[in-house]
């Protein structure tokens, strides 16, 4: 599961970040109530995760919560059976 956790932050950091950003992303780094990932760009990650884990992930599901931070996303996929 950590090659899923890192290549999940380092989406976050490339596609989200701007050039020059010096903010540290961690896990646990809270990426939409920090203001890093907008409602949005939010749809793009949850596109990204379920085209590279192949899944599905159900609206409901989808809250700013569950992906708050990468340590949320990795739960969430845990819960879609994504080892």
């Amino acid at each position: 599961m950590s090659e899923i956790k890192d290549t999940i932050l380092e989406y976050v950091k490339n596609e989200y970040l701007e050039e020059g950003d010096d903010r540290e992303v961690t896990y646990d780094t809270p990426i939409i109530s920090g203001g890093i990932v907008d409602s949005f760009s939010m749809v793009s990650l949850k596109v990204f995760l379920e085209t590279k884990y192949n899944i599905s992930i159900p609206d409901a599901k989808a809250s700013p919560e569950a992906f708050d931070s990468v340590n949320n996303i990795i739960a969430l996929l845990k819960e879609l059976g994504v080892e």
